[in-house]
């Protein structure tokens, strides 16, 4: 970003030291650049002076003040420095709970932002702690059917399936799938991302048949509402398959993979990950089956890298 970089050039650090709000809007605007590039020490540098001009002429509890707290708190989050970024985002919360009290959206949402962070560290019992605070705080401000709401009780149902709690999981996705097809309807993507999400539980649980009877209903879900080669639908599609191997019922399972296969391919081509692990799964399914001239006409569509698995 040379053309940024020229710029900064020609901001004195004098001049950036002024009490000017303007001049410290946009050191912001400019941080924000930098970081939305990837250039975190850059961006961290504008945000600290930024930080620090506004601290002196606006107050350190003061909106703009912490919203640049905020700004470094998420630079770190992005680095992968969660203990920073924890920090950060600790000093932005005392100060919205100080000046807008804990209640507030503001708050609320570094709230969340802590939780994200505690999630991506594994660390589930501090996330689920945290995503209690920001629900009990959430359903007071906004209302138990509020979309933020919803998404707060949808997170912790996915915390539970996470640690291996199913029928935690599934309360909880039941209580996120009430209230988003309430507030949105069943065909929403939210209400059939919950409704894949249960089907993954059960599948996880080893009951294939209920995996299959939800899966099935975010199979009609997608279909109408996207159409028959979206990528959520063949992921579907994909999954059904899934379960009918692992039932044994191989020409299920074949008929679902290349309904997949041929949905991935049109869509994706033939090197994209999806397809490829559509690809991989039908092939290992012909192999067992014992139709190899089957799974070796598909090996020359095979690249040479193993893809990761679809869910």
């Amino acid at each position: 970003m040379p053309h940024i970089n020229a710029v900064m050039q020609h901001i004195p650090s004098q001049y950036l030291a002024l009490g000017s709000t303007k001049i410290w809007d946009e050191a912001c605007t400019l941080g924000s650049i930098f970081h939305r590039h990837g250039q975190y020490k850059q961006a961290v540098d504008l945000y600290e002076r930024a930080l620090a001009g506004r601290a002196k002429a606006l107050g350190v509890d003061h909106h703009d003040t912490l919203s640049t707290v905020h700004s470094i708190a998420s630079v770190f989050d992005d680095q992968g420095q969660y203990e920073k970024a924890l920090e950060w985002y600790e000093r932005v919360l005392a100060g919205t709970e100080k000046a807008l009290g804990i209640g507030h959206p503001h708050t609320l949402g570094t709230v969340h932002c802590m939780v994200l962070v505690f999630d991506t560290q594994g660390q589930y019992e501090k996330a689920l702690e945290w995503y209690e605070r920001a629900l009990a705080g959430k359903e007071k401000a906004l209302g138990v059917d509020n979309s933020d709401t919803l998404t707060t009780v949808h997170c912790m149902a996915s915390v539970f399936d996470k640690q291996g709690q199913y029928e935690k999981a599934l309360e909880w996705y039941e209580r996120a799938l009430a209230g988003i097809e309430k507030a949105l309807g069943t065909d929403h993507p939210d209400t059939l991302n919950t409704v894949n999400n249960m089907a993954l539980v059960f599948y996880s649980q080893r009951q294939y048949e209920k995996a299959l009877e939800w899966y099935e209903r975010a199979l009609a879900g997608t279909e109408k509402a996207l159409g028959i080669d979206h990528l959520d639908t063949l992921t579907t599609v994909h999954c059904m398959a899934v379960v009918f191997d692992k039932q044994g019922q191989y020409e299920k399972a074949l008929e679902w993979y290349e309904r997949a296969l041929a949905g991935w391919e049109k869509t994706l081509g033939v090197d994209h990950p999806h397809t490829q692990i559509t690809l991989h799964s039908l092939i290992n399914l012909y192999k067992s089956a014992g139709q190899t001239e089957r799974a070796q006409s598909l090996q020359a569509f095979v690249c040479a890298e193993e893809p990761s698995q679809l869910n």
